[in-house]
């Protein structure tokens, strides 16, 4: 059973480096560039302690709202009791990463904007509302024969008796 209640209490695997992961930050992680209003990914590395997050926020997504020279503000919603607080934290920008969460979004707004600038030269009017897929088309079965089935009588008296 676990005695302590400290800030960095049962992380030893949370915040453990990942295979051939370990040693010197590569020069990439600082050369990143975040925009306020992205969507952000809190990842702990754990061999850098300052500007670390706490452990509740590894793994959570959340937007940057503000930008420091070391450290990124980013907000991310934490469910208390039968509410939901948008909390925000500081983190250094070891700690975080780019989120994928909207790529999808992205490339759907493109593919769009494309299909609208088609239909716009052709002088239509598309919608582009996603739509679920609809049930199969009908088709015929050809070459069958019909066949038409009658069940047996069930007969009561010779069940009883033991069958047949």
């Amino acid at each position: 059973m676990p005695a302590g209640h400290g800030i960095r209490a049962r992380t030893r695997d949370l915040f453990a480096r990942g295979f051939r992961k370990r040693g010197a930050i590569p020069l990439s992680t600082h050369l990143r560039v975040f925009h306020i209003g992205e969507y952000v990914d809190v990842k702990v590395n754990g061999a850098i302690h300052k500007g670390m997050p706490h452990k509740y926020y590894h793994g959570r997504t959340g937007r940057v709202w503000n930008i420091t020279k070391r450290a990124i503000g980013v907000e991310v919603n934490k469910q208390v009791r039968n509410r939901i607080i948008p909390k925000r934290i500081h983190v250094r920008i070891e700690h975080v990463q780019a989120s994928r969460c909207a790529e999808d979004v992205k490339l759907r707004v493109k593919k769009n904007d494309q299909l609208k600038a088609e239909a716009k030269a052709r002088g239509e009017v598309i919608s582009t509302k996603r739509q679920p897929k609809g049930p199969n088309p009908g088709f015929m079965v050809e070459g069958a024969t019909l066949e038409t089935v009658t069940p047996i009588p069930y007969d009561v008296v010779n069940d009883l008796k033991g069958g047949y």
